[in-house]
Formats: C-alpha cells, sequence, structure tokens
C-alpha cells in the first residue's frame, strides 16, 4: 500500500518584486522552500502573510545591484488583509561587476533566500 501523503501546510505568500530580476513564481518557490512547516504551525497563514520585494538591475557601468526585502505581516482579524506592520524583517543586498542579467537573477534568488533565512532563524530555532 501506498505511503499516506504528508499533509499540505497552508501558506500564505504575496510578492511584491521587479519581474526583470524574480518572477513572482520563482520568489514564491523560494520562500516556499526556505519556510519550514513549522513556522507556519507557530505563525499560521490564516493570522500572518510573509511578502517578498526584490528590486535593482544593472546600472549603466555593468554592475548588478539587489536588494532583498522578506517581511512576515499580520493579517487583519476581518477582512484578512495584509497589515503593514512588520512582526518581522530582515534584508539582504549585494552588487556584482561584470554580471549579466541572467547572473543578476542568480543574485536575486539567492538574496531573497538569505533574507528568508533571516526571518526564519528570528522566529524559530534551527
Amino acid at each position: 500500500a501506498p505511503a499516506p501523503a504528508a499533509p499540505q501546510v497552508k501558506v500564505n505568500f504575496v510578492d511584491h518584486s521587479a519581474t526583470s530580476l524574480i518572477d513572482k513564481d520563482t520568489a514564491m518557490a523560494v520562500m516556499k522552500e526556505n519556510i519550514p512547516a513549522r513556522v507556519w504551525r507557530l505563525y499560521p497563514a490564516n493570522r500572518y502573510a510573509f511578502v517578498s520585494q526584490v528590486e535593482g538591475g544593472v546600472t549603466g557601468a555593468g554592475t548588478c545591484v539587489v536588494t532583498a526585502r522578506v517581511m512576515m505581516l499580520p493579517l487583519t482579524p476581518t477582512m484578512k488583509a495584509v497589515l503593514f506592520r512588520p512582526q518581522k524583517t530582515a534584508t539582504a543586498f549585494d552588487s556584482v561587476a561584470g554580471a549579466g542579467r541572467e547572473q543578476c537573477q542568480a543574485v536575486a534568488r539567492e538574496k531573497l533566500k538569505e533574507a528568508t533565512a533571516a526571518v526564519v532563524s528570528a522566529l524559530v530555532k534551527t
């Protein structure tokens, strides 16, 4: 008999990133990979959302500049809308000289992962 499937953990993600650096699906996948189920048990998706924002790009001089921010925000009790009162926030940034678009997108994913890990480590012991 096949093993029973693990129960799905309800998550709540919002992405406000520059699509030239990271698309919504990729940003949400990075957060999903890096936020363990125990975070959602302590901070359930019906009360909290994780918001990501990756900004930047390649300057005229050919330098890739990226800033990634992850915030855990509460939801309003009645409407379940995100309330901009960050409970935890982390920002990661970097610049890479001579980077092309693909390399800059890789830096964006890495910085989002770093910011997500920083928020998670502030919430739970890893």
